[in-house]
């Protein structure tokens, strides 16, 4: 039987192969229990695991065999002690500050970030007590400047959505550690496939898993990863009592996304930084926004930091919202979607989609003009994708 412990397995065999017993069936393909209890031998095995006395599935809400899978496999892959399956990523996100701070904490986090977890952070996280500071990204001292007796944990996704901005993870580690902070990292643009911030000083890495790790747009989860007492007791303790839980069905479709993730990831770099290179000299472009041009503010961290610049991209047109409105409409293959990291490629208007609950000064201040368009680069022929948005471009 397959043991990823017994020797050093390369990541793309511990995406296919970890985590996972085989059952007496003796099937080849994973399992999924669609159950929400489990039986037990006796009354005394039964009060036994609820006690915690004896290890085993007690519920589906917090043990499930399924999602347990799909926890381990994960876990190996990004290098992490404990990892907890949720609901979706925005559920992973609440429960790892929901079981972490407490009221009169203070958070400092990057201004960069998805606009529903600055709402989650500005409107709701406050209702309890917990203070968000907003800062750049990119620049090291507004976070140094922004630290209070109090301050608890940074937060940050890098790269940014949609800007793509690249933060600095040894420069914020050394930071959060001389000021007894948690650095808490949102990998999803990346997966372990690209970027493992625990092994850059990381103390916490989410995911959205609807994202790239699933990469077909079938499912929604999140993911916590971390060490045992920080994810494998608190943050699993929150979601055993509050229930943000993965669904069996979802997680077992995660566990097939993980088999494919390498070589989709290499295939959504190798197409996004074509179609980087191919707007960046668009005439209709004014400037694009991908880690893997040398055009990038923090192209030579990029490639410091993360195997491949991604397949996320952004780009401002030389035009106005009505313009980037019209580029959207008139493509016939790209998705009009808000989601990404699917196999089908992805065009976007943050500022009216994504971020359009997020105030416009401070979606000024990010960076997310009118004029910004978004593209999860997926898995089509690069010439189809280019022929296709060119016929948005066109139309300005």
């Amino acid at each position: 039987m397959f043991n990823p412990f017994d020797e050093e397995y390369d990541i793309q065999t511990l995406a296919v192969r970890a985590g996972y017993e085989q059952t007496p069936e003796q099937e080849n393909s994973e399992a999924i229990f669609p159950t929400s209890s489990f039986r037990y031998k006796s009354a005394a095995q039964a009060a036994a695991r609820f006690s915690g006395e004896e290890a085993g599935n007690v519920y589906s809400r917090y043990t499930n065999p399924t999602v347990r899978t799909f926890e381990q496999r994960l876990a190996l892959m990004e290098g992490a002690e404990a990892c907890v399956g949720t609901a979706s990523g925005m559920a992973a996100i609440l429960s790892t500050f929901m079981a972490l701070c407490k009221a009169g904490d203070h958070v400092i986090s990057s201004q960069s970030i998805f606009g529903t977890t600055k709402m989650l952070f500005s409107k709701y996280l406050a209702k309890f007590g917990v203070e968000v500071t907003f800062v750049s990204q990119t620049d090291i001292t507004e976070w140094e400047a922004s630290i209070k007796e109090n301050t608890k944990a940074f937060f940050l996704e890098t790269p940014s959505n949609p800007m793509t901005e690249i933060a600095d993870l040894e420069k914020l580690s050394a930071l959060s550690k001389a000021n007894d902070c948690l650095l808490i990292v949102d990998n999803c643009f990346c997966t372990p496939i690209l970027q493992r911030p625990l092994q850059q000083g990381a103390d916490i890495v989410i995911h959205s898993a609807t994202k790239f790790l699933d990469g077909q747009g079938r499912a929604i989860g999140g993911a916590v990863l971390g060490n045992q007492q920080l994810v494998g007791e608190e943050v699993r303790g929150f979601m055993r009592t509050c229930g943000p839980s993965m669904s069996p069905f979802n997680a077992w479709i995660f566990i097939k996304g993980l088999e494919t993730l390498s070589v989709r990831m290499r295939a959504h770099c190798e197409n996004a930084q074509n179609l980087a290179e191919w707007l960046e000299a668009h005439p209709k472009v004014d400037v694009v926004f991908y880690p893997g041009l040398e055009s990038h503010p923090q192209y030579e961290l990029g490639k410091k930091q993360q195997s491949a610049a991604g397949g996320l991209l952004s780009f401002r047109i030389k035009g106005t919202k009505d313009d980037a409105w019209t580029v959207v409409d008139n493509t016939k293959m790209l998705s009009i979607t808000a989601n990404l990291g699917d196999t089908k490629t992805i065009i976007t208007h943050p500022a009216t989609t994504t971020h359009c609950r997020v105030a416009p000064e401070d979606r000024i201040k990010a960076g997310i003009t009118d004029n910004l368009l978004r593209i999860s680069v997926g898995l089509e022929s690069i010439d189809d994708i280019k022929r296709d948005l060119a016929r948005g471009l066109d139309k300005i």
